[in-house]
């Protein structure tokens, strides 16, 4: 496996294996990988010759510094993993690759970055779509994997690409969840033990909410009101946000149908958490 920190070389390097007629599939992360993100890696092997992982801290996308500041930093372990899961290229920006002196560029994705995690987290999708448009054009690859647990991030992606003219692949994963159903996330290791047992309050709504659905319950009302019930059953958790909404759009709907999404956001012990669950079919999507 190679380590990269350059796009000149990555970019390099992507050129000469496309000469050779190989596919490159690509999995941006920040780092402090886990076992959902494996699950991407896994994914891109299925549908690339060649698989690039990278992981870049990105200041453009928190809103709160000490968030930022507190983002686990794993190198050793990240590199351990991508190497053992068979991973070509681990390309590791620097800061000032990505965003040299000047910078002044900022893509923004109109309606809905603005909207859920957006009108939570000001600017918070300006930052990934930004990011993500540079590491496109870094590794400009065939197919690029993304986890289902950020889903309001993967329909901004989608639509960036769309709206650039991105000739990429987009799939999504489904969540990786812990034994106890909460989904994986960097996050999920500042929760201590009573926050994590509280924290499972937000799966189980929504895997309440998909049973109902599943039952014939139709009402995006009921249904919020099941995993917010569920949501509620600690003081450890302060419901931030529950919808029903489109899987593409975002918007809230009054009679959920099979593709549409339950997405909520919670503060948990002082730790932000986000979930979704598709109330249908939770296979992958692609775009």
């Amino acid at each position: 496996m190679d380590v990269i920190t350059s796009s000149e070389v990555v970019g390099s390097y992507v050129a000469s294996r496309r000469r050779q007629g190989e596919t490159i599939g690509f999995v941006p992360t920040m780092g402090a990988l886990h076992r959902g993100h494996l699950s991407l890696i896994e994914l891109a092997r299925t549908h690339a010759d060649i698989v690039i992982v990278s992981t870049f801290v990105n200041p453009l996308q928190f809103d709160n510094a000490e968030d930022f500041d507190r983002y686990p930093e794993t190198r050793l372990a990240d590199e351990e993993m991508c190497r053992q899961r068979g991973v070509h290229v681990l390309f590791r920006p620097t800061l000032s690759e990505m965003y040299p002196n000047g910078f002044a560029t900022n893509v923004h994705v109109e309606g809905l970055s603005s909207i859920l995690e957006g009108a939570s987290r000001p600017g918070h999708f300006d930052g990934v779509a930004t990011v993500v448009a540079k590491l496109f054009n870094n590794v400009d690859p065939d197919v690029a994997v993304f986890g289902a647990k950020d889903f309001q991030q993967v329909a901004v992606i989608r639509r960036m690409a769309m709206d650039l003219g991105f000739r990429i692949r987009i799939i999504v994963a489904p969540t990786v969840r812990e034994i106890d159903g909460l989904a994986m996330s960097s996050r999920n290791v500042r929760l201590d033990v009573e926050a994590r047992r509280a924290a499972t309050g937000l799966s189980k709504g929504l895997f309440a909410a998909r049973t109902a659905f599943r039952a014939g319950t139709t009402s995006a009302r009921t249904l919020v009101d099941l995993v917010v019930g569920h949501m509620r059953t600690s003081p450890l958790v302060t419901v931030d946000y529950v919808q029903i909404v489109d899987p593409y759009d975002l918007k809230p709907v009054e009679d959920a149908g099979p593709d549409d999404v339950a997405v909520v956001a919670a503060i948990v012990g002082g730790v932000r958490l986000i979930d979704n669950l598709v109330l249908g079919d939770d296979d992958c999507l692609e775009g």
